[in-house]
């Protein structure tokens, strides 16, 4: 395997396949996976892709319906630019082979929440899988892209002027060296930070931590969407049911059958996402319920085998029949609206370093992301990657300063290895305390110090010594060569990127004192107009992006 390309893309979800196959074919192109098989939030997406096509529909209607849910943070011209290239990203998928659902010719749209229009395309209710399942046949076709795989980005390389120029990577036992011009994070979110998330076990916020220690310039890390419905049952995993269910006419009811969203809001349980999950919160909150149920059996049983087969299959995996009975949900952390900050190129503020997907902040999401938007996100702006102009020629070899190919034996303590493990238990109950639906000042100043030691803990371990002081060209071999160290390593640089994002929420979230989109404070609960602005965090400054801003530092 080379360890030089032109382009280095790093995750394989939507954003990174779809990135991957626009870039120009010319340009040799590495694509990152730390899995050896598609896992992505993107290939867990139920719900569909945004796309105003429908006649009584229009591109100004999804505009409206994006900046209303963003709670006045969008970037109006991002959305524009989101909401008028769908349709041609649409035309795409359905040339590639992706087999959206039709009525008669015409493709097929349901309604979501805080949509005015139906206008989201399905494939069922396993859409990112249709869509992944596509994209990675592509991927494997093309001769310009290698998949590298199980691989895992450790950390950005900059050169002397502060250009990216690649990556560390862990590959199985092997620690070494990728070369790139370009780099694209594509990595996915966080929800893996927090206790409860639909997410599957690979969102662990990689890029924006690694984006972050290289010094990139991030934004808005506070607006985390909590999803109102996932499964709630003994032993199951927090299993997305999808806010297509409920807008197909699946009722929102407690215990006593009580349709209690619209005590807060008169559109119920069509109102946006942090509106139903608080509503949710409060309610248990209120009743000592331990979840409240969704009740599907309002929707004819022919259009629930039809347009929801997988969540079917997946309840009664768990032993409910939903067409005889409600099904348990509670709220769980579902999609990171922050990032790094990226413009309508995906550039991010380090030269060479770009951004796709859930990993970026392009404006287009604000405090609160519009259902649906987020895979459009992943395409029309991966689609942008196919405009990639590169000066020169291919990367050069090490540099004389740099140690190439300086092989160093290590092994792993035990010691190490049990820490790990226990900052990974303990982090995302911390975190979901502290930072979940409902913030307070008082958990979130005691969850930054507890984060704060952790971190030294993590960074006095010999392994993150050791890795942590990897210089450019050495390469390190973790004895035995297995797939238990790979697996350790890989642990240990997750864990080391949930600690970072951790702290990051928690911090931003105790910056922002008001309430917005995905962010709630008990002790601020009003939205203030003086917070109508961004969250910039560089390095470790926290600013508001209005020059009147009162900036911290650590």
């Amino acid at each position: 395997m080379t360890d030089k390309f032109d382009v280095l893309v790093i995750g394989a979800g939507a954003a990174g396949l779809y990135t991957a196959l626009c870039l120009p074919e010319h340009l040799q192109v590495g694509l990152i996976n730390k899995n050896t098989l598609p896992v992505s939030a993107s290939d867990w997406a139920q719900g569909g892709i945004a796309a105003a096509i429908a006649p009584e529909d229009s591109a100004a209607l999804h505009i409206q319906d994006t900046l209303a849910a963003g709670a006045g943070l969008c970037d109006l011209e991002a959305v524009k630019f989101l909401v008028e290239e769908a349709s041609a990203c649409i035309d795409s998928l359905v040339k590639m082979g992706v087999a959206f659902d039709r009525t008669g010719p015409d493709l097929a749209l349901t309604l979501e929440a805080a949509h005015s229009r139906r206008r989201v395309l399905h494939a069922a209710d396993t859409t990112g899988k249709a869509v992944i399942s596509t994209l990675t046949a592509k991927v494997l076709s093309r001769k310009n892209i290698q998949l590298v795989s199980p691989a895992f980005a450790l950390s950005l390389w900059l050169d002397e002027t502060g250009r990216c120029q690649g990556i560390s990577s862990i590959c199985g036992s092997r620690v070494k060296w990728l070369r790139a011009q370009v780099v694209v994070l594509a990595t996915g979110g966080g929800g893996q930070v927090f206790a409860q998330t639909t997410n599957p076990s690979v969102s662990t916020g990689d890029g924006v931590a690694i984006a972050w220690r290289a010094g990139a310039l991030l934004r808005d890390l506070e607006f985390v969407q909590f999803h109102p419905t996932a499964l709630s049952t003994a032993g199951a995993p927090r299993f997305l049911l999808s806010e297509a269910v409920r807008g197909e006419g699946a009722h929102l009811v407690d215990s006593k059958g009580y349709r209690f969203a619209f005590d807060s809001h008169p559109s119920g349980e069509l109102a946006p996402r942090d509106v139903v999950s608080r509503a949710i919160f409060r309610h248990l909150q209120k009743t000592g319920e331990p979840h409240v149920w969704l009740d599907m059996r309002p929707i004819a049983v022919d259009r629930l085998r039809y347009r929801f087969p997988n969540i079917i299959q997946v309840c009664a995996d768990w032993g409910i029949d939903i067409f005889s009975e409600p099904v348990p949900v509670t709220p769980a952390a579902h999609y990171w609206m922050g990032g790094i900050v990226a413009d309508k190129f995906n550039q991010t503020s380090i030269p060479g370093l770009y951004a796709v997907g859930e990993t970026a902040s392009t404006g287009v999401h604000g405090a609160n992301r519009l259902a649906s938007n987020s895979l459009l996100e992943c395409l029309v702006f991966g689609a942008q990657m196919g405009l990639l102009q590169l000066e020169g020629g291919r990367p050069e070899a090490f540099a004389d300063r740099e140690a190439a190919g300086e092989i160093l034996e290590k092994s792993i303590s035990e010691k190490d290895i049990e820490a790990i493990e226990k900052l990974r238990v303990e982090l995302p109950n911390l975190v979901w305390q502290s930072a979940g639906i409902c913030r307070g000042q008082r958990d979130l100043e005691s969850a930054i110090v507890q984060v704060e030691i952790w971190r030294q803990e993590f960074a006095s371990l010999p392994l993150s010594q050791t890795l942590n002081n990897l210089r450019p060209g050495q390469i390190i071999d973790f004895s035995p060569a297995d797939a238990e160290n790979s697996s350790i390593l890989r642990n240990w640089g997750e864990v080391g990127n949930l600690l970072d994002i951790g702290y990051l929420i928690v911090k931003s979230a105790a910056f922002r004192t008001e309430s917005r989109g995905g962010h709630y404070r008990v002790d601020y609960p009003l939205t203030d107009p003086d917070w109508c602005t961004h969250t910039l965090i560089h390095y470790c400054n926290w600013y508001k992006s209005a020059a009147r801003s009162g900036r911290i530092e650590d």
